[in-house]
């Protein structure tokens, strides 16, 4: 059965209730590919609303005194920036990419609940509404950190800490509403012959992080519960004073918060594993590794939460531990990028935009993975912890990670989802642009943290003002991309050169001996190798 997707699938008639016009259309649709395009918009909308919280930090750091902003609200912008781009930004555009590729690639009509798919999108918008809203709300916004630790998250928290709370719950209602449909499309409506290792490996990716959601979900809905019964109802979870602890707090939210970091990076590996064997023109290297990698990389992903924890005074012997555990999980992780090398190594390498951000992905992914190494080790935290150096760490992780993998995945599947190419020389000019931004905007905080300036902070020492106001004009740049980035979208959306049915063929001006039958671990678009 073929997986290739036809060109009008933009304009596909619905699956269950014919050509219904509108916004309608919209609110109603039960149809895969609607409801993909619509996570991805959400996705961009909280982008671009979460990045200009970034500016306003940025602008504030510019340099050293208060300038813009007060205190509080800059404390706000850090925890609202969090919130949306981690719960807003990054996680609707994976689900989304997860609703357009999952059925085709694996040979499926459709989600396996076309219903429950419409309802775990739509209630998002309400839920970052209602976390917008504590902005305008005369307590303000929550000022915690997006990490809410107790007791500043309970017994000095403002009132519309109760709209965050509720908003929460709606996401994590939806992550697993989500997750299942996942599951059950993926593991009862794989086409005739598709067994699970033959799979493509964005499948076997989602498949992963689908239970890892299911897993952590509820355990960051019993710690925002808990949240709420001591702020109201008389409990001391946290509370010290009434026998509570609020340490316990940081276990259960790393418990849910450490796998939720690998479930925002593991479908970024399964959309590089499928771009960089077609423009390498070589099969992916290593496919069974790379799913055993996944796997280990999921399981190991909950053994290692405390090591956000290495201040907070844990025995010696736990410390060991978290360590051990951290530096190992390295390990998996080391072999998806060794074989994402291999797979390129004597390829036929062209440098197509997807191309381009899939190589940014791995190289500065790497940084960041390094940096994480550092901080993995116990000793050297202590210095470390709550610096600069964490803020470059994981924004390396999770911007030239996880938000570059969805940009290479938009240009690589975008010709497939409009039936028009996306402007070749603009997409190479967004990529070079973003990467040079980026990296002037958080390779400094590398430094600045080493020093010793703590983050979260609306001021600093005078020593640290060179590096900020680099780091700021990187941020301001980095943004203005991303609005050239809309650009193009819309621009690709509205026309251009017609996509052929073997997008890559075309584009790499090489002539390919057409395969009827593509090896199992080829993604759709893949182009068949070179004789």
């Amino acid at each position: 059965m073929s997986t290739e997707i036809t060109h009008d699938t933009a304009h596909d008639e619905h699956d269950h209730h014919g050509p219904a016009k509108g916004l309608m259309r919209w609110v109603t649709t039960t149809n895969h590919k609607d409801i993909g395009t619509l996570y991805l918009w959400l996705s961009f909308i909280m982008l671009l609303y979460g990045g200009s919280m970034a500016m306003i930090i940025r602008l504030e750091l510019f340099q050293p005194g208060l300038q813009w902003v007060d205190p509080h609200f800059f404390n706000q912008m850090t925890t609202m920036h969090g919130l949306v781009m981690v719960f807003g930004a990054i996680m609707p555009a994976f689900v989304g990419l997860a609703n357009w590729l999952v059925p085709m690639m694996i040979g499926a009509p459709d989600m396996a609940l076309p219903r429950l798919n419409n309802w775990s999108f739509w209630l998002l918008p309400f839920a970052f509404g209602i976390l917008a809203s504590t902005t305008f709300m005369e307590s303000g916004a929550p000022a915690f950190g997006w990490t809410f630790y107790a007791p500043l998250s309970t017994t000095y928290a403002p009132d519309s800490t109760d709209f965050f709370i509720f908003a929460v719950h709606l996401m994590g209602v939806s992550s697993v509403m989500g997750s299942i449909n996942i599951i059950a499309t993926i593991l009862n409506m794989r086409a005739p012959g598709m067994t699970l290792m033959k799979m493509p490996l964005f499948v076997w990716t989602w498949l992963i992080t689908a239970y890892l959601l299911i897993a952590v979900m509820p355990v960051l809905a019993g710690a925002v519960t808990m949240m709420l019964t001591d702020r109201h109802f008389g409990t001391s979870f946290f509370d010290a004073a009434g026998g509570g602890d609020p340490v316990m707090f940081q276990h259960i939210f790393w418990f849910f918060g450490h796998p939720e970091v690998y479930i925002m990076i593991l479908p970024a590996f399964g959309v590089i594993s499928a771009i960089i064997p077609t423009f390498a023109r070589k099969p992916l290297f290593g496919y069974s590794s790379m799913v055993y990698a996944t796997a280990s990389i999921a399981i190991l992903s909950f053994m290692v939460w405390a090591h956000h924890m290495f201040t907070t005074g844990m025995p010696v012997a736990g410390e060991l531990y978290f360590m051990y555990a951290t530096i190992l999980i390295s390990v998996p992780t080391g072999v998806k990028v060794f074989n994402w090398v291999t797979t390129m190594w004597k390829g036929s390498m062209t440098f197509e935009t997807p191309m381009l951000w899939a190589l940014g992905f791995i190289v500065m992914f790497t940084i960041g993975g390094f940096s994480g190494l550092m901080l993995g080790v116990a000793p050297v935290d202590t210095q470390y912890h709550d610096t600069y150096f964490v803020v470059a760490h994981f924004h390396y992780v999770l911007v030239t990670g996880a938000l570059y993998s969805i940009i290479a995945a938009f240009y690589y599947w975008v010709p497939k989802w409009t039936g028009h190419m996306y402007d070749e020389t603009l997409g190479k000019i967004h990529f070079w642009w973003s990467t040079i931004a980026v990296n002037v905007l958080f390779f400094p905080q590398h430094f600045v943290g080493l020093a010793g300036m703590p983050r979260r902070i609306p001021d600093y020492s005078l020593q640290f003002a060179e590096f900020n106001m680099i780091s700021s004009i990187g941020g301001f740049a980095f943004g203005l991309a991303q609005v050239f980035f809309l650009y193009i979208i819309i621009k690709t959306i509205k026309g251009g050169v017609k996509a052929t049915d073997r997008v890559w063929e075309g584009a790499t001006g090489l002539e390919f001996e057409q395969l009827s039958s593509p090896p199992p671990y080829h993604s759709f678009t893949e182009a068949p190798t070179v004789r």
